[in-house]
């Protein structure tokens, strides 16, 4: 069970032994702080909580002050999936957890809030087709068309239409881990990233 804590920095490419080039991610990884170690016996699951990021200590209540043992910006808990051979044992209060927990050819999925698009049409937020712009079509090549809710004289839910765009969490899964500097705490990891320059980005083991 390896997980870590990042920013996302840009993307790039680097170049392997065989001079074939990979487009990659760079991610910034902060040292995290194991804060809490969950057990089903006394919290109902097991979960490792672990904090990052140094926050202005009067933006933090004394209570979680206390708990974590400082100011941190963010907190992520992460659970052993069910299934799986992952477990928290390894884990302990108040250990240090850096990008040397993953190494070089680690598969890992990477979870973040993706873009905001804000209010979109459809054929951007759903990929319509649109109409056709010929033949004296006019203001309608962008339109939805007819939704096919005659009879009942009603939308059906679910119906692909305008709205709100991104701004979701998306997990991207089976991504490598390309390169790993540990002086710079920078991880390079391979194929595009959901979010913008500065998103909180959970990277763990797959």
């Amino acid at each position: 069970m390896k997980f870590i804590l990042g920013t996302k920095e840009r993307m790039t490419q680097v170049f392997d032994t065989r001079g074939i080039a990979h487009p990659v991610t760079v991610l910034r990884v902060t040292p995290a702080k194991v804060t809490q170690v969950k057990t089903g016996e006394k919290d109902g699951y097991e979960a490792v909580q672990i904090a990052s990021g140094a926050q202005k200590s009067h933006r933090v209540n004394k209570a979680q002050t206390g708990h974590m043992g400082g100011a941190y910006q963010n907190v992520v808990e992460f659970k052993p999936r069910t299934g799986t051979t992952e477990s928290i044992a390894s884990f302990a209060k108040d250990a240090m957890l850096d990008v040397s927990v993953f190494a070089e050819g680690d598969a890992v999925s990477v979870s973040a809030i993706s873009k905001g698009k804000g209010f979109q049409g459809v054929v951007k937020r759903h990929g319509f087709r649109g109409a056709a712009a010929s033949h004296g079509t006019k203001d309608v090549v962008r339109a939805p068309g007819s939704i096919g809710a005659t009879g009942p004289q009603r939308v059906f839910k679910g119906v692909r239409m305008a709205g709100r765009m991104g701004g979701e969490r998306i997990t991207v899964k089976n991504l490598t881990v390309i390169a790993i500097n540990k002086e710079e705490n920078i991880l390079l990891v391979s194929g595009a990233v959901p979010g913008r320059r500065g998103t909180l980005v959970e990277v763990r083991s797959v």
